[in-house]
C-alpha cells in the first residue's frame, strides 16, 4: 500500500469512526430525553437473570432477600432453591440432601479423587485440585446417573405401570415393585447400544450398601403421597429383569432425582456438588502429607530406570 493509499484509508476509518461516535452520541442523547438509557439497557438485557439480583446494599436469590435465608435454610433447601426458583418442603429437602450425602465419596481408586489427590502435590491450590477432579466427571465416571435418569423416563413414558397401582406406590426397597412396570423393550434397547446399563451393577460391591437406605426413604416418600413413586417402580423392575445385576449408587440417586422432578442432567450437576466435597477432603488430606509430584504408584514399586 503506498503512502497516499494508507492516508486515504486512516481518513476513511476515521469518516466512519466519527460517523460511528455521533450515532451513539445521538440514540444516548435520545436516550437521556426520554428517560431511557439505550446502552444501559442492552447490558442489562445481555446480563439478565432470574437467579440473582445485586444492586447496592440489595443481594437477592430467585426473589428472597439474603439476610432472610441465613440461618434459616439448609444448604440442600438452598441448592434446590437456586435451581428451581422455589423453596421445597421438608420431606423433598430430605430426600435431596439424602442423595447428595450417599454420593459424597468412593475412595482414592475412583479416578476424580486420585487425581486430585495428585495434582495438590503439584504446587497448585485446591481450588485447582478440585476442578481437575471434577474436570474428570464425565460419561463414563460421574455420568451415569444422568443416563439412568433417561433409562428411566423412558420406562416411564414409554411403558408406564399397569394394574392397580394403589397401597404401596413405591414398592418395597428390599425388591418389590409394587406394580407392573414392562422394562423389557427399554432395557433390550439400551443394551444394544452399550453392554453396561448405567445405575446397575459395581465393580466393588455386590449389593451396594447405599441402594437400600435411599431406595427405602423414596418407598416412604411415594407412600405418603410425596412423589409419585413411578420411577421407583421402573428401577426395580429393571433391576428384577438383568437379576442378579443389583441397582448401584448412580442408580438410586437416579431414582430419587426423577421423582423429585430434576431434569437428567441435573442428575449429573447434583452429583458433582456432592462429589466435589469428597475431593476436596481428599485433596486436603493429602497436602498435610508432604507428598511432592506424587504419581499413581509408590516410588518404592517403580522400575529403577525410571
Amino acid at each position: 500500500m503506498s503512502g497516499r493509499d494508507a492516508e486515504n484509508a486512516a481518513q476513511a476509518m476515521s469518516g466512519r469512526d466519527a460517523e460511528a461516535a455521533a450515532r451513539a452520541a445521538a440514540g444516548a442523547a435520545a436516550g437521556a430525553a426520554s428517560g431511557h438509557d439505550p446502552v444501559a439497557s442492552a447490558a442489562a438485557d445481555w446480563w439478565a437473570t432470574g437467579v440473582s439480583k445485586v444492586e447496592p446494599d440489595v443481594i437477592e436469590l430467585r426473589g428472597q432477600p439474603v439476610q432472610e435465608l441465613i440461618g434459616r435454610i439448609g444448604l440442600a433447601e438452598m441448592i434446590w432453591l437456586m435451581l428451581r426458583g422455589e423453596r421445597p418442603d421438608p420431606r423433598r429437602a430430605a430426600l435431596l440432601e439424602a442423595a447428595l450425602v450417599s454420593s459424597v465419596d468412593h475412595g482414592p481408586h475412583a479416578p476424580s479423587i486420585a487425581v486430585a489427590r495428585m495434582a495438590v502435590t503439584c504446587g497448585v491450590g485446591l481450588n485447582n485440585a478440585v476442578a481437575t477432579g471434577v474436570n474428570l466427571l464425565g460419561d463414563v465416571h460421574g455420568g451415569a446417573g444422568e443416563q439412568c435418569v433417561r433409562l428411566l423416563e423412558e420406562v416411564v413414558a414409554g411403558h408406564g405401570p399397569r394394574g392397580d397401582a394403589g397401597g404401596a406406590p413405591g414398592g418395597d426397597a428390599s425388591g418389590d415393585p409394587g406394580g407392573d412396570v414392562d422394562a423389557a423393550a427399554v432395557v433390550a434397547r439400551w443394551r444394544a447400544r452399550d453392554r453396561y446399563l448405567p445405575g446397575f451393577g459395581h465393580r466393588f460391591h455386590t449389593r451396594d450398601p447405599r441402594r437400600d437406605p435411599l431406595l427405602g426413604l423414596v418407598a416412604e416418600a411415594a407412600r405418603d403421597g410425596v412423589v409419585a413413586g413411578a420411577h421407583l417402580r421402573a428401577a426395580l423392575e429393571v433391576e428384577r429383569l438383568i437379576a442378579p445385576v443389583p441397582m448401584n449408587i448412580d442408580g438410586a440417586t437416579a431414582v430419587v432425582y426423577a421423582e423429585l422432578g430434576f431434569p437428567a442432567p441435573l442428575a449429573r450437576g447434583l452429583f458433582v456438588l456432592s462429589r466435589s466435597v469428597g475431593i476436596l477432603a481428599h485433596a486436603w488430606e493429602e497436602t498435610g502429607q508432604g507428598r511432592r509430584n506424587k504419581g499413581p504408584i509408590p516410588p518404592s514399586i517403580l522400575p529403577t530406570w525410571l
